[in-house]
């Protein structure tokens, strides 16, 4: 974490920082579809992040 990022405290804030660096990865030209590992050495758990694009619905969000 960087001294210009903030601590995440809910669900919803998660949510805000990944639709953000997902949107800003997709606008670099990176493809984002797939199956991520997320390793974080032997104190913190590890992750498998699957990532899959989703049909759009009428409303906007």
């Amino acid at each position: 974490m960087t001294s210009e990022e903030t601590s995440l405290t809910s669900k919803e804030q998660l949510n805000a920082e990944l639709k953000a660096l997902l949107l800003r990865a997709y606008e670099s030209g990176i493809d984002v579809e797939g199956g991520f590992e997320c390793r974080n050495g032997l104190t913190h758990p590890d992750w498998d992040v699957i990532i899959t694009e989703v049909e759009k619905n009428d409303r906007e969000e």
